[in-house]
């Protein structure tokens, strides 16, 4: 039986503060407009967490019942260990997704916009089945394009959205921004298994393009965060640069990517990104708020 701290684990707390990011700099974005809500913003994050964890709960359930974490060197699995029955992982997977459902719709009641059940629905059908399903899209390379609409666009424009009720120009540039660098998260991750994915049939965009060119992705996409988050200070305040003190995390990634790291090496990149996007999250709101 999985104890507690194995029970943390799974749910994977180094790619959290990722979770986070997005939330953030929506309300960067509806503050620059003079509408931000904390109540509001506080229920987007319930529904980041519980979406986040949920998705690495069913990533751990659907993995392990394929075998795709039989040989394993990522953080610890709960169904791969045979710590939990898949069962019951699956079951925890649901309750997350369960309570991102409700503060969703606290959401839809507060702003009186019934469409974005609609997103609501899409958001978690696109974390299940991500590995989950007959035919998950996480298996067929598409993983990085769902991270980049669902934990970049769709979350941040939709924090904005909730409590300003439009989505500004600067929103969709924030968006881009935090979708780039939680994509390089998923490509860092991907490379770090691309040996294992290959045998178990996994075809990630990693298996796919090598590890040479995945490399060259993850500084692409860290490059595509930088300029995303000068936009955001061109159509909002020069002070939104501060999002760049991101960088300070990234530099290290960006040379460890580039210069072979592989296995457990990435684990560390993982945790700098999702902090290093968190950073720029947190740069922006209080580069907003002195502008």
């Amino acid at each position: 039986m999985a104890t507690v701290a194995e029970w943390v684990e799974g749910a994977r707390p180094r790619t959290l503060p990722a979770a986070f990011a997005p939330v953030v700099a929506g309300s960067a974005i509806a503050l620059h407009l003079g509408r931000l809500d904390l109540g509001r913003a506080a229920l987007a994050l319930v529904v980041a967490l519980a979406l986040q964890i949920g998705v690495n709960y069913a990533n751990d359930y659907s993995d392990g019942i394929r075998g795709t974490d039989d040989d394993r060197v990522g953080p610890f699995r709960l169904v791969g260990a045979g710590s939990a029955r898949p069962t019951v992982v699956r079951g925890a997977a649901f309750g997350c997704f369960g309570v991102a459902a409700v503060a969703g719709l606290a959401l839809v009641w507060l702003t009186q916009t019934w469409w974005l059940l609609g997103v609501g629905v899409l958001a978690i059908a696109a974390a299940w089945f991500y590995t989950g399903g007959h035919h998950p899209y996480g298996y067929a390379g598409l993983g990085e394009l769902f991270v980049f609409v669902f934990f970049g666009l769709v979350a941040v424009c939709g924090t904005t959205y909730v409590q300003a009720l439009r989505v500004p120009e600067a929103s969709v540039w924030a968006a881009v921004a935090i979708g780039a660098l939680a994509c390089a998260i998923l490509v860092a991750n991907n490379l770090r298994d691309l040996d294992s994915d290959a045998v178990s049939g996994k075809r990630t965009l990693a298996v796919r393009l090598g590890d040479r060119r995945t490399r060259w992705l993850f500084v692409v996409l860290v490059a595509v965060a930088v300029f995303a988050v000068i936009q955001v200070a061109l159509t909002t305040t020069r002070w939104a640069l501060l999002g760049l003190t991101m960088f300070v995390l990234l530099a290290g990634p960006v040379r460890m990517v580039l210069g072979g790291a592989s296995g457990r090496d990435l684990i560390r990149v993982l945790k700098l990104v999702g902090l290093a996007e968190l950073l720029g999250a947190v740069g922006l709101l209080v580069g907003v708020a002195v502008g």
